[in-house]
């Protein structure tokens, strides 16, 4: 079955466009993003997983996409955040291009399945260019998450 990024997704969750003109401050915002809605209980500890993970190896995966993702016990479910920042940001992305549409993912340290099946999804989503070009007209987080559901209902079975 796919997963439906709306299910993971809150519409509060999606900031249009990003304060943030650098990769650990777009991670950061993104982050806080979720806190201040209640997806996680602690964005100290949520910033320390994710950015030691983007230090190991960039998550800028190319298209002007990065997916920074963590693990981490702040959260007792998946749970997602997208930014666009308001100019494009360098994450170091395979291919070099800079980024300007960042997905947060969290989950919790013990669930690895729904977090590899919303990397899965998203980076599905992401190969489509009308879908990469869409997401990156979308105005505010109104017209991004009509896109994502969109997606979602097009995917479904």
């Amino acid at each position: 079955m796919t997963m439906r990024l709306t299910d993971i997704l809150q519409p509060t969750c999606i900031r249009v466009p990003l304060g943030a003109t650098d990769k650990q401050g777009a991670i950061y915002e993104l982050i806080d993003l979720l806190a201040e809605h209640g997806q996680i209980t602690d964005a100290e500890v949520t910033r320390q997983a994710v950015w030691q993970r983007e230090s190991t190896r960039t998550t800028g995966i190319g298209h002007g996409l990065a997916i920074p993702h963590g693990k981490c016990n702040t959260c007792d479910k998946l749970v997602m955040a997208i930014g666009k920042p308001a100019e494009p940001i360098d994450f170091q992305s395979i291919d070099g291009r800079p980024v300007d549409v960042i997905i947060l993912l969290i989950s919790p340290a013990d669930q690895t399945g729904p977090h590899i099946q919303a990397l899965a999804t998203v980076s599905r989503m992401m190969t489509n260019p009308d879908t990469r070009a869409a997401i990156r007209d979308a105005l505010n987080a109104d017209e991004l998450y009509a896109l994502i559901e969109q997606q979602d209902a097009a995917a479904a079975p």
